[in-house]
């Protein structure tokens, strides 16, 4: 019972401290998870949150439920699972309650930019961190530009762009280094 207190409030923690969704949370969840707690290794966390991605739902709860299974089984991922979405749940409720009375304040507004530039930041970090990572050669670089291309200029779907790039993974001729 008291690691399952200790796995909620630590995500409850993460998700009242993480703005700007799943990407903004890597750094707070690789210093939390990885660093502090040693719940899972720096490649686990990665495989959890590429699989968060990957799959339908929200990264962050996806990857929380992934670290809460590992940990503690099928409670702890419900557990984890409600620690991370039980914050935003009360921040929303209560911010849905007040926001048409402040939403046009001009100091709440540029509180607001204030918050969007914090997590350009954060979401900078968290690509700076998975391109150390994922990109070890020529072949994921490409991989990398492909994905990108297909994404951002031509619009294509990610579910497609995960699949055209996972599949040309496997064609991939060079030994993928060990992380």
């Amino acid at each position: 019972m008291k690691k399952l207190l200790k796995l909620f409030f630590l995500f409850a923690k993460i998700g009242i401290t993480t703005f700007g969704g799943g990407y903004a949370m890597l750094p707070i969840l690789k210093r939390e998870i990885v660093e502090k707690q040693k719940l899972a290794t720096e490649e686990e966390l990665m495989d959890y949150y590429a699989v968060g991605q990957c799959t339908p739902g929200i990264i962050s709860v996806n990857t929380a439920t992934f670290i809460g299974y590992k940990t503690a089984g099928i409670i702890g991922a419900i557990v984890a699972t409600l620690g991370i979405v039980t914050p935003s749940f009360f921040v929303i409720l209560l911010i849905a309650s007040f926001l048409n009375n402040f939403s046009e304040i001009p100091m709440v507004q540029q509180a607001f930019r204030g918050i969007n530039v914090c997590v350009s930041a954060l979401i900078l970090t968290a690509v700076l961190s998975l391109w150390k990572k994922n990109i070890p050669h020529r072949y994921a670089l490409l991989l990398f530009l492909l994905a990108f291309l297909l994404n951002y200029f031509l619009k294509l779907s990610p579910i497609w762009v995960i699949l055209l790039v996972g599949i040309l993974g496997m064609f991939q001729k060079s030994e993928v280094p060990k992380q």
